[in-house]
Order: structure tokens, then sequence, then C-alpha cells
């Protein structure tokens, strides 16, 4: 047996040891779930109690331990001691309580990503152990101390090498869901992983330096360390685009971690969908921090002293409403500092007490109390008096006065007098049109003056006093079983009851618009706005903020060009630390050249410095005639995908090919490309290549070709589409038409930028001589 086998066979060794160990963990946390459950619900209270607590934590430890499976070992590090440490996914002890595997969180880790030749403490060796399943294929050893004797035993063995763990996983072809990098993360990395949680971290990186999977294994990093702290106040993780979330998705659960809330700012608010779909003036107009301004005038406006106020005959008696019984109100109901909605009950209860007032003044007789009661109820229940009411201090709900404020020139102008006529004519739009990704901010900061929409505070009202139910019981039951010490609550007995685990907490917190949270996770920050920023600190007072973008990718007109510009704004100047990635570890040096010279060409801010790999022939140019009409274009297109699908799309599902066009092109592509493939492949290839689903429309109406971007494995998408995405292969199609339709030089510099910058393997250029005069690229 060769060395190197007899390497493998060790390390199996290791390896089926700790699944072993998995397994028995897993049986015995299921056999003590079965048991619970067979418990039924038969005994007193207390111990009710006890069996739905110890269910909850056997369930949540069942979710762990199967999100462990894939690559449960991946690393080892020796070191000068001759001890050996195993790292991987969580950590395990044997029964004894001797130590299996080492949780890749853990400080006993850090080594395995931070050490370097110069700076390995007492650590000679690392190990990369990859994994098919639960078998070890490969083995490849990094030898830190060069007067070690690991030198020759690892060259012997042939196991002697560099960043091969690195550069096949980055070879490997894409899936259509992002995987974790827990078993190459790389120093830089690590590093900003591991920072501490007390204040924000800008995490900047051009395309490919990992900011997306570090900013994932930052928050179970967090998660693992903080684990109390978060542990009821969750992790919020925003995206830019539902695509993304699904695209990610898996990344936190197969690292152990499943109580989070991942959300886009357009759904970030509960019960809304952003259907519609702004322009990018619009929505860089609806970004601007003094929006907010104009949200609350729009809602000031609502309070006021109307200009006839009524006088009723209450008992055979007139009963006048002074302005100054109005007057006094509102500063009665502001002084409160409650939220519209809420402090109206103040403004009601001082206007009604001041006639009630005045109709006893005017008695020739001191009323019973029965009377006085009269009196109130006669003036609450006036039809008059509630209309003047409404109309002094109007109840309102935040969705109502959005579609207000947008749908009437007169109060644009009103509440926001900075405004131009040309950008009152963008931002107006129809009654009750459908919400867009800018409203949602609008809507947050509108619900936030409002409070609880007044229809459902009765129900609010409801579920509080059913709370309050719920917790005198829980203190009942405490104090029966005698458990007084204070280590449980009844709060925290009561959430057992109702089932708050990781994953509950992460649901309550998700169906919650108030809710806050303990720490906030940022992917392709540089695309918010000011009001975006706004509502994502109201959901955040502690501050801890895990910020990732790249400002050379920025397109949102209203979006960020520079770091400390709205950093300090938001943090203070010492509130915030930035941290850069420099290495591109998902583009050939090809494309990445490319790119990058394009984007320093252009003015962009490009902090990548180099990338890690060559990839031959990664860069191709592929010029369509443009004398013969648009078909000798889609032609091309057709040609260069089909070609791209069969390298890089495997029948087993995995591959990942873009093709990557102006938005006015984007049907016409789908559709000429999906005959294409039918014409070669057949139609149920074809729309499983493209991601469409049985049983849809005729593929002739051009409807069915919008298909799922995470999962189809071959996209037709336009630049805003592929935010956060990577392919094995790109095809870009008319690059100056794309640079031409954006809304400024700079953002359609950022579009292209991204769009470049998404292959792994081979970007395609598609263009007709027309298109490269406009931009030569």
């Amino acid at each position: 047996m060769s060395s190197y086998s007899s390497q493998i066979d060790e390390e199996q060794h290791a390896v089926d040891r700790a699944y072993g160990r998995l397994d028995s963990l897993r049986a015995q946390t299921r056999s003590r779930l079965d048991a619970v459950r067979a418990a039924g619900a038969h005994g007193s209270p207390t111990m009710r109690t006890e069996r739905d607590s110890f269910a909850t934590m056997y369930e949540d430890r069942l979710t762990q331990l199967r999100g462990v499976e894939d690559r449960l070992v991946f690393g080892r590090i020796d070191s000068d001691k001759g001890e050996k440490r195993y790292i991987g996914r969580m950590g395990l002890l044997s029964e004894n309580h001797e130590p299996i595997l080492t949780d890749w969180r853990a400080e006993a880790a850090r080594p395995f990503y931070e050490a370097t030749p110069t700076e390995h403490g007492d650590i000679v060796m690392r190990r990369h152990i990859t994994l098919s399943f639960r078998k070890v294929v490969g083995i490849e050893d990094e030898v830190l101390d060069v007067n070690s004797g690991q030198v020759g035993q690892a060259e012997q063995n042939g196991t002697l090498t560099g960043e091969g763990a690195l550069i096949a996983s980055l070879n490997s072809k894409r899936t259509g869901k992002m995987t974790d990098i827990v078993a190459t993360i790389q120093g830089e990395q690590d590093r900003i992983i591991r920072a501490p949680m007390d204040r924000a971290i800008v995490v900047q990186g051009g395309p490919g330096t990992g900011k997306t999977a570090v900013a994932l294994h930052r928050a179970a990093y967090l998660l693992y360390t903080h684990r109390r702290r978060l542990e009821r106040s969750g992790v919020l993780v925003v995206g830019p685009s539902s695509a993304f979330l699904r695209y990610i998705n898996q990344v936190l659960p197969s690292l152990g971690e499943t109580g989070v809330v991942s959300r886009t700012i357009g759904d970030l608010v509960p019960g809304f969908n952003a259907d519609g779909t702004d322009s990018p003036r619009a929505a860089q107009l609806k970004g601007e921090a003094r929006m907010a301004h104009a949200i609350a005038n729009a809602v000031a406006a609502r309070e006021r002293v109307p200009k006839h106020l009524p006088t009723v005959r209450i008992n055979g008696m007139d009963v006048a409403m002074r302005k100054t019984d109005v007057m006094q109100a509102l500063e009665d109901a502001k002084r409160t500092r409650l939220p519209h909605n809420r402090a109206r009950e103040t403004f009601v209860k001082s206007v009604l007490n001041a006639m009630r007032n005045r109709y006893v003044d005017n008695l020739d007789y001191t009323p019973e109390q029965s009377e006085i009661s009269d009196v109130a109820m006669q003036l609450k229940m006036h039809d008059e008096i509630r209309k003047t009411l409404n109309l002094a201090w109007l109840p309102m709900n935040g969705p109502w006065l959005i579609d207000q404020l947008f749908a009437k020139p007169k109060q644009l102008r009103r509440f926001a007098p900075w405004l131009s006529d040309n950008d009152i004519e963008t931002l107006v739009r129809p009654k009750h049109s459908p919400m867009t990704a800018s409203d949602i901010p609008l809507l947050d900061e509108a619900m936030e003056l409002l409070g609880p929409d007044p229809k459902i505070s009765a129900r609010e009202a409801a579920a509080k006093a059913k709370r309050n139910e719920e917790e005198q019981f829980a203190k009942d039951t405490l104090a029966q079983a005698g458990i007084g010490s204070g280590i449980v609550t009844s709060s925290m007995l009561i959430d057992n009851i109702n089932g708050i685990d990781a994953e509950a907490v992460a649901q309550k917190a998700g169906a919650d618009r108030e809710w806050t949270y303990g720490h906030i996770v940022i992917d392709e920050a540089q695309e918010l706005t000011a009001m975006d920023w706004r509502m994502l600190m109201r959901r955040c007072p502690s501050r801890s903020f895990t910020i990732v973008g790249d400002v050379a990718q920025t397109s949102a007109l209203g979006g960020t060009r520079r770091w400390d510009k709205t950093m300090d704004r938001l943090f203070g100047p010492n509130g915030w630390d930035l941290k850069e990635l420099t290495i591109n570890y998902r583009n050939p040096q090809e494309v990445s050249q490319l790119a990058t010279r394009f984007a320093e060409d252009e003015g962009l801010y490009v902090s990548t410095t180099k990338g890690v790999r060559t990839v031959s022939d990664s860069v191709r140019r592929v010029n369509a005639d443009d004398r013969t009409s648009a078909n000798a274009l889609l032609s091309t297109i057709n040609h260069a995908s089909l070609d791209l699908a069969n390298q890089f799309i495997s029948s087993d599902g995995t591959g990942r090919v873009a093709v990557i066009a102006p938005d006015s092109q984007l049907t016409a592509i789908r559709r000429s490309l999906y005959r294409a493939l039918s014409r070669e492949k057949g139609e149920a290839i074809a729309s499983k290549l493209m991601g469409i689903a049985e049983g849809k429309e005729h593929k002739e109406t051009g409807s069915v070709f919008e298909s799922s971007l995470s999962d189809a494995p071959l996209s037709v998408c336009d630049t805003q589409m592929i935010k956060g995405l990577e392919y094995d292969a790109v095809i870009l199609v008319q690059p100056g038409e794309i640079a031409q339709n954006a809304p400024s030089r700079l953002s359609g510099a950022a579009d292209l930028y991204v769009a470049l910058t998404r292959p792994t393997q081979r970007l395609a250029i598609v263009r007709t001589p027309a298109d490269k005069r406009l931009l030569d690229l």
C-alpha cells in the first residue's frame, strides 16, 4: 500500500469515528424525543411544561445534527508536540468526553485558518481533508514550520501541496445554491469572521472576494460565540433579491444554524409585498433622507383645528366644541410622545372631557355620577362630534397614507416642498398602485409615526390579555413546583410552552415589524438608500452590523459610492470599522483583469488586487453581423449558449450558465433560445434547462420564460437580477447597449462590472459591430 493510501486509510478511520459519534447522538436524541412525545398530555401542569421544554430542546438538537452531515470533517492541525486536532462543522466529544472534532468557530480552530509559515505558533502542519459523502477522497498538507520533520514526511506521503483545496472548490461546477467555505476560509476572511460584535463592520471587496460567504460565516460564528445574547433576539440577513436569498439559504443550516430571518428590503415589513417597480429616478427620490420629513409632514397635517366646530344638544342643553378645547387637546396628545393613532386616544378624551365639563358647569344643580356618565356617552356617540374629531385627528394606517401621498400632486408639493415639478411628475401614480421596494421604507416610517392600525388595535389588546393570562399561569406553575431562584422565569417558561426555540424566534421576529435584532447582516449594502438605512437602524438599536458590499458595483442612483460618507452619518466616525478583501477567488485572472481595467477606466473604485488562478480561453469575444437584422444576433447568442451549456451543464443538474442582456431583449432571447434548445435536445430538456415548469402556458406566449434564476441551469437575465450570484459561464450580450440605457454613466459602468465578474470559468462577449462602436470592451 502506498504512503498516500495509508494516509487516506488513517483519515478514513478518524472520519468514521466522527460520523459514528454523530449517528449515535442522532439516535440518542431521536429516542429521547420519541419518549417525550409518547408521554402525551398526561400529568400535572408542571410535568407537561417540562415535557414540552425537553421536546423543543431535542427537536432543535436533532435539526442541528442533521444539518452538518455534508463534509462533517474537513481539516486537521498538528502541533509540534505531536498532537492532532480535527476541525469540522461542529464540536464532538466521545462518550468519555474525549475530543473527536473541534467546531470550526472555536478559538482552538483559529490556526487552521490564520496560521502562516511566518506566524504559526506551535502548529507545524495544516491538513485539508476532502470527503465525498462519508468517504475520504483527498488529502493535502501545508507545512507551516519548514524546519519540522513534517516537510519530508508530507513529501514522502505525496500529500504536500499549497492551496489545492481552495482551487478545487473554485473549479467545481455551480449548483444554483451557494455552498459554505468553512473548509477553505482564508486568513483575511477569518479575521473578519471573528471580529468583535459590539460595533459595525463594513467589508469592502470586489467581485469574487468571498464577501457574502464571510458575512454568513460571521453570522454563524456570532451565533455560536454569543448564543445566549442572540438566541432570543435573532439575526437578520438582508439580501438584494429573493433569487439571492434562495441562492444562500443552505449555507447557515449547513453550519448548524437555523434560527435566522432572511429578507429583502422589499419584504421587510410583514404583510406587504413590493410587487411594483419604480424608475431609477423615482427610487432615488424616495430614498432620500428628507423623505422622512415628508412622511412626518403628512402625519402632522392630520392633527389640526377644523374650520367648523359643532354645537350639539345634550339633554336639552347646547354644548359647544370650542377652538380652545381642540388646541388644548392637541397639546395634551402631543405631550404623550406616543404614535399618532395611540396619542389620538388622549386627544379624543381631552376634547370630550372639556365638553362634558362645560355641560356640568352650565347646570344649576350638582348632577349625579350616572348623569355625568350618560352625558359623556352621548358626546362620544354623537355623529357630528365623531366626524369633527376625525377631521381634527384622523385615524390612519401606513398604506393609506403612502397611497394618498403619491396619488395627489398637491399633497407632494405641500409635504415635500423641495421637489421640483419634474420630480413630482416622476413620483405621482394612480391610486391603489402596487407597492414598490422603494415604498417599503416610507411605509415603515409611516407605521412608526402612526402606530398600530386602529382596526387591529382591539385584536392586539386581546392578544396581550392572553399573554398576560399565560404569564400568570406560568408563575403559578413555577410557584407550585417550588421554583423561585430566578434561573427559570415565567417568560422563559411560557416561551417553551409556546415552542419558542431558535426557529420559532425567527418566525416570530419575521412577523413583527417592531422586532429588534441582536445583529443584522446586509449584503450588497452599497445599493441601500438613506431611507433603507433608516429602516434597518430602527431594527437594531445595539448598532451591531455586518455590512458587506462593493462601491464599484453601485448601480442605484441613491446608493453608496463612498463608505465613509454613509457610515459616518449612521454610526459616527469612530463607530465603525472598514475591512477590505483584496483577493478575487471567483474569476479567472483573464476575466478579473478585463473587468478591473474596464472599471478603473470608468472611474470606479476597485479594491480587488489579484486573482488566484488562470483558466485558458476564459475570455471570448464573438461578433454578430448587424447587417442582416436582429436574427443574426439571436442566432449567435443561441450558438454560444448551446456551446457553453454542453460544456458546463452536466446531466446531474450541476453547472450554471447565464445570458446577461439588455432589458429590451430578454423576452426575444428567451424565446429564441428555447426554440433552439428544443430543436437540439427536445422540449422536455429545454424546459428543464431554462427552469420552465410543466403545465405552464404555451412557449409562444412568452410568459413562461420568467425562469427561476437560482435554480435554472441556463438563465436569461438583466444586470439587476444577477446581483450576488455566480455562474460557471456567462454570455454578456450587447454591453454597449446596456451601458447606454443605464440611468447614469456610473450606474451603467457598475452594471457592466457586475456582469463581467459573474463567471468562474468562461466569459463570452457577444455583440454587433454597432454595439462595439458604443463601447470598446
